[in-house]
């Protein structure tokens, strides 16, 4: 009798990549929200304190969150023309359009 193969295992793709353009949207967004010190608040046991502190943020920088997200969008429509999409690529790490 002849031994039977292992059937073949799968292995996990040894890279990820990283949209630059959607990181730099969630960054900016981050910062024009308040969310560090929304969620410092939050952690510190003061609820209402982090969603007042939140909701005033955005209330305050809706032009520039919006401009933010309509930039993004006119990025990423701008970008599905490049071929490749990859930007750099840094070890494990490929940063792409």
């Amino acid at each position: 009798m002849v031994a039977r193969r292992k059937a073949p295992r799968r292995r996990a793709k040894k890279s990820f990549t990283i949209s630059a353009i959607e990181a730099g949207t969630a960054l900016s967004l981050a910062q024009s929200s308040g969310a560090a010190e929304a969620v410092q608040q939050a952690l510190g046991g003061n609820l209402n304190a982090a969603l007042t502190s939140l909701s005033s943020n955005v209330m305050g920088n809706k032009q520039k969150i919006i401009g933010t997200l309509g930039a993004a969008f006119v990025a990423k429509a701008l970008t599905k023309s490049f071929s490749s999409g990859t930007l750099a690529k840094l070890g494990p790490v490929r940063i792409r359009a």
